[in-house]
């Protein structure tokens, strides 16, 4: 789509303007998120925008739409189908052989079982192999809590973490602080890493790749700039 504005710019209310002229969501709301730090991060994205606007350039603006049209209109629905993925984390899959994948696993997914278990006071079955093995019952509703404690603007932050990465214990542990990005995305793709360094890197596979990181990146960024 070619640039219709000239500038972006930020009113009372974090109502996004464009020449003045308030920008509206897919589903036809005021873009207007409820925290000027994001307000201001949509507004650059606009403004950086050259003869043509890209929306896949502007992840924030993405995520704040996702936030008011789909979200918000029903934020619990929208909780638990990102807390499902507690009841099969990545974290608890591990692959029995070979040996030096099997330690890697553990170099990068034990420390956040810990972390997970001291936080929320739980436990986890894990299993050897991709068979689905249950959770305790403790163990999935705490994990549903604290992803239905959230509004829908954390929400839209988090869920690119959690479906991008595969583990809801890395986005609940990278979303609170637990952890910082490189170590989440190194946590998230260990077994890509691992096939990589064993096979070598396919083009195709390391483009994907890195566009799965901008989208895991995109929505840590979007937590950071919302109030603690």
């Amino acid at each position: 789509m070619k640039r219709f504005y000239k500038a972006a710019s930020v009113a009372e209310g974090n109502r996004i303007l464009l020449d003045g002229r308030p920008v509206k969501t897919p589903g036809r709301a005021d873009l207007a998120p409820p925290h000027a730090a994001l307000a201001n991060a949509i507004a650059a994205e606009w403004n950086a925008q050259g003869e043509t606007v890209d929306p896949r350039s502007m992840p924030m603006t993405g995520l704040a739409n996702a936030a008011i049209d789909r979200i918000a209109p029903d934020t619990d629905a929208f909780a638990r189908s990102l807390a499902v993925y507690g009841e099969s984390d990545l974290l608890c899959y591990r692959a029995d052989r070979p040996a030096p994948l099997a330690a890697l696993q553990a170099e990068h997914w034990d420390p956040l079982l810990v972390w997970a278990r001291r936080r929320y006071d739980i436990d986890f079955a894990i299993a050897d192999g991709v068979i689905h093995t249950p959770q305790p019952q403790h163990t999935v509703d705490q994990l549903a809590q604290a992803v239905l404690a959230r509004d829908a603007f954390q929400l839209a932050g988090l869920s690119p973490l959690v479906t991008v990465g595969g583990s809801l214990v890395i986005a609940l542990a990278l979303a609170e602080g637990a952890i910082n990005l490189d170590a989440a995305w190194a946590a998230a793709t260990v077994d890509e890493a691992w096939q990589a360094g064993k096979w070598g890197e396919d083009a195709e596979a390391v483009q994907a790749l890195a566009s799965r990181r901008a989208d895991f990146a995109a929505g840590h960024r979007f937590l950071t700039l919302l109030p603690a």
